[in-house]
């Protein structure tokens, strides 16, 4: 959409929607661990005192657990999670443009589970998000596809969740093959292939398994002996990769 200005010439700045006014006004609850008066937050959220009054009203409707009064001052007491809803077009369109990728680059399983979220993000959203939903302009280009796995990725995925150690049949590049056991770290997806970050007990270091040369694949009942988000920092080390803060 073009930008519009008005007969002065001043930016005019098109007003928020309800379900992104109340999700301003449930990350600045937030930001305050102690009472914040009514005031304050409506400067913060840009809207009159009535409405923000109004808003407070709507998200204890929805079950926020918002203790106060006016005159007082708000808190908002934590681990309430807005639905779906309650995101900003730009958070709609980055979980879209993930999913499509998700959709033309991962397996079976988890190209079925992306295109179910979507359908249940689709369901609970307001009438005027849900018609864009399948509108975005975010396009994911063709890239090439991933080489064939021989094994399924769901069963990498589980034993990543639970920290098990997993026992494969590995062919390298020359076609030589070993059996060795693993800790499963990450799970990384390229254009062209599909890489299993894992430490390896036969090479007692971090090695790499293209998941399309795993020839077979058995979970064991042994959980490896350290926790897996601790592995992977050791292995950002090695690798001089940055670590990530989220």
């Amino acid at each position: 959409m073009l930008p519009l200005y008005g007969s002065d010439g001043t930016l005019y700045i098109p007003p928020m929607s309800r379900s992104e006014r109340l999700f301003g006004l449930l990350q600045a609850l937030r930001r305050h661990r102690r009472p914040v008066s009514g005031k304050v937050l409506a400067e913060e959220t840009g809207v009159s005192i009535r409405t923000l009054y109004r808003d407070i009203a709507s998200l204890q409707a929805q079950g926020a657990t918002i203790f106060g009064e006016p005159g007082v001052g708000y808190v908002l007491k934590p681990g309430f999670l807005l639905p779906p809803l309650m995101f900003p077009p730009e958070e709609i369109e980055a979980l879209v443009l993930g999913s499509r990728w998700v959709a033309e680059r991962a397996d079976d399983h988890l190209r079925v589970a992306v295109r179910s979220a979507l359908a249940r993000i689709g369901a609970i959203l307001p009438a005027e998000l849900r018609l864009e939903l399948d509108a975005y302009a975010l396009l994911i280009g063709p890239g090439a596809k991933p080489c064939p796995d021989s094994i399924d990725l769901s069963i990498l995925r589980r034993a990543l969740r639970a920290e098990r150690k997993l026992a494969i049949a590995y062919r390298d590049g020359k076609g030589e093959v070993s059996r060795r056991v693993i800790w499963p770290l990450a799970l990384t997806f390229f254009d062209s292939a599909r890489v299993l970050v894992a430490w390896c007990e036969l090479r007692q270091g971090f090695r790499h398994f293209r998941t399309d040369r795993v020839m077979e694949v058995e979970v064991s009942e042994s959980r490896y002996p350290q926790r897996r988000q601790a592995l992977l920092r050791q292995w950002r080390e090695v690798e001089g990769i940055p670590q990530r803060d989220t």
